[in-house]
């Protein structure tokens, strides 16, 4: 198969499973959390649960927002900021304020109560 046709079954494959680069950058986010501490990774998995039901609707607004969200983890764990120091108390307040950064999406109340559970966990139960 020559250039030609090495490209058209590159876009072919991209519309039906997305722009490959999306899922390279989305892997690359994935690495990253797995790097951080372990109360650090439950409480952005936490987060971006959270964030799937109520953040962006395009993938590169969505991704964009996970980008700044794991850099925010990254920075806090090389400054020392504890998981509450990131996120207060008030955990879904914490994620509608960062989603204001990112207008598109969809609301889901139910998933509040998840958010806030799984950071009173990673917090060690502290309020």
């Amino acid at each position: 198969m020559g250039n030609d046709g090495k490209s058209k079954y590159l876009h072919y494959l991209e519309v039906v499973t997305g722009p490959l680069e999306d899922k390279k950058r989305y892997r690359r986010y994935k690495a990253r959390v797995e790097e951080l501490p372990p109360d650090y990774r439950t409480a952005i998995k936490a987060l971006h649960r959270y964030l799937q039901y109520f953040g962006p609707g395009t993938a590169e607004s969505h991704l964009r927002m996970l980008d700044d969200l794991i850099d925010l983890f990254e920075q806090s764990v090389a400054n020392g900021t504890s998981v509450r120091g990131i996120v207060g108390d008030e955990p879904v307040e914490f994620a509608e304020e960062f989603l204001r950064s990112y207008p598109e999406g969809n609301w889901i109340s139910r998933e509040r109560t998840r958010l806030t559970e799984s950071i009173d966990r990673a917090a060690g139960g502290a309020v």
